[in-house]
């Protein structure tokens, strides 16, 4: 083979191998078009916001099925099995004196309890059953049963604090709470993106801007030069000119960069792989919803997080003055009805039952704290108050943002409408001014003065497109309500969480 036939050759795999990188590369970069409903709907289902907010929602669950697991009755199987002991005892005689006696012996017992809270009383109800087994071992070796079939127990603290009962009050709307800030933070999940969003397409505007303005003024640039030589335009308009082509070629580079910036933002965010284009569109349409503050208030105190967490902070402040109140003083009983036998084998240890009972009430009543407890309840009412007191004033505040947001929400739609009206003006203008320019009936300050306008108004119209959207899904997040199909923003909390 000769040196030109392996030039060629050489030649032909580098240009098979640029060939190759090239649909690899147009392979990669995937280009998808992206409206603003589809990145919402994506950023609440992979977005690592939607996770937090799921994941939270899943704790507040569990807590509220620990709490709900309360309330019912509860089965419990405790054993020893067995306990084996071999060692020395204390033992006193009759004389009252002390000895100490080898013990080897074997024990198991073994009990089956269904217990239920009282929620209305703070106490406890048990109904039990149990046998215990002894084992003496050693040369005179013998067993022992215990039985008692069945034994009635209450356990009932008399001024302390009925902690279920508060609990009965608190964890519901705990997890209202919760199912509601879930809720909350999947609509501010879809203002992220939104944000995002608007972000990419601003910057897709400014790129097309500052493209169509290079080649705007690389064509004027050529004409320029032309009048130049004719005589029509002085050598200062013509540098103006060559000027506005430099400026115009320096701002395209910035926003490209821009615009990959703020891909690659979205991109991450929306979990989007990295080698996918993203093509976002302006919407079109935006929704048709009337909101009035008084409407939004209601729904945003029927549906939202806020009164919820009122309601729960200041139940909590009141519990904790009850449980100063009642840790005062302490009194408790125990009281057990049931029947127990014992027998050598375990057939006799249920014959012959006999009764067995226990009545037990233990108090603790301070004499002298030197006012530590009564301390403790003036701590717990003065708290009490300051909660009340920041409450009412997080409620004026809550009220007030929400007016605010529903005057610049109704605001917005006309804003809208001035924008769209205003880039069209501005574009036609630039239009005709170019057209102008070219037959020379216009000076180059008010062919840039136009632009400059016209770029103004796209700008303008794009950010008052985002204010209303974000204005939008602020009430939605803070009213849970669905404005646009008057509708309440709602879940299958059960099936998301499973």
């Amino acid at each position: 083979m000769n040196n030109h036939t392996c030039e060629f050759m050489r030649r032909f795999e580098i240009l098979l191998l640029f060939i190759s990188a090239c649909v690899a590369s147009v392979a990669a970069q995937e280009r998808v078009t992206l409206t603003l409903e589809d990145a919402i709907m994506r950023a609440r289902a992979h977005s690592v916001d939607g996770a937090v907010a799921l994941n939270s929602l899943k704790s507040a669950y569990w807590q509220w099925r620990s709490y709900r697991a309360d309330l019912l009755p509860e089965v419990t199987f405790t054993a020893t099995a067995p306990a084996y002991h071999k060692q020395y005892s204390p033992y006193m005689n009759d004389a009252g004196s002390y000895s100490f006696v080898r013990n080897n012996y074997l024990q198991l017992n073994g009990e089956i309890s269904v217990s239920q809270n009282i929620w209305f009383t703070g106490g406890k109800i048990a109904l039990n059953t149990s046998l215990d087994y002894f084992r003496q071992l050693g040369s005179e070796g013998y067993n022992r049963f215990m039985s008692i079939p069945v034994a009635l127990t209450l356990t009932q603290p008399v001024f302390g604090v009925n902690n279920v009962k508060w609990n009965r009050r608190i964890e519901p709307v705990r997890y209202a709470e919760a199912k509601a800030e879930f809720l909350s933070a999947t609509e501010e999940v879809a203002m992220t993106a939104i944000s995002y969003y608007f972000q990419l397409l601003m910057a897709k505007e400014n790129y097309e801007i500052a493209r169509q303005n290079l080649e705007n003024a690389s064509k004027l640039y050529q004409v320029a030069k032309e009048k130049r030589e004719m005589g029509k335009i002085s050598g200062n308009d013509l540098l103006q000119m060559e000027l506005n082509e430099l400026n115009a070629s320096s701002e395209l580079t910035d926003c490209e960069s821009t615009l990959k910036s703020c891909m690659f933002q979205l991109r991450s965010f929306l979990d989007i792989d990295e080698g996918t284009e993203i093509e976002a569109v302006i919407p079109e349409t935006v929704p048709v919803a009337e909101v009035s503050y008084a409407v939004a208030l209601e729904k945003a105190m029927a549906n939202n997080k806020h009164a919820h967490n009122l309601m729960r902070r200041r139940l909590e402040a009141e519990y904790d003055v009850a449980k100063a109140k009642g840790d005062l003083r302490s009194i408790n009983l125990f009281a057990q009805v049931g029947y127990t036998g014992t027998d050598h084998h375990l057939g006799g240890a249920y014959n012959s039952l006999r009764s067995n009972q226990v009545v037990e009430v233990g108090f603790e009543i301070p004499i002298l704290d030197w006012g530590k407890r009564r301390g403790k309840v003036k701590v717990a009412q003065s708290n009490l108050q300051v909660v009340e007191s920041r409450l009412k004033r997080e409620n004026m505040d809550f009220n007030q943002n929400l007016f605010i947001l529903v005057e610049r929400y109704s605001n917005q739609r006309k804003q809208l409408r001035i924008g769209e009206r205003a880039d069209e003006i501005a574009a036609k203008r630039y239009a005709v001014n170019m057209e102008t320019f070219i037959i020379g009936k216009i000076s180059t300050l008010d062919l840039n003065d136009s632009r400059v306008k016209k770029d103004e108004a796209r700008r303008e119209y794009v950010d008052e497109l985002y204010r209303f959207w974000q204005y939008y899904y602020q009430i939605r997040s803070i009213t849970l309500w669905d404005f646009a199909t008057d509708s309440p923003i709602d879940a299958d909390f059960e099936k998301i969480i499973k």
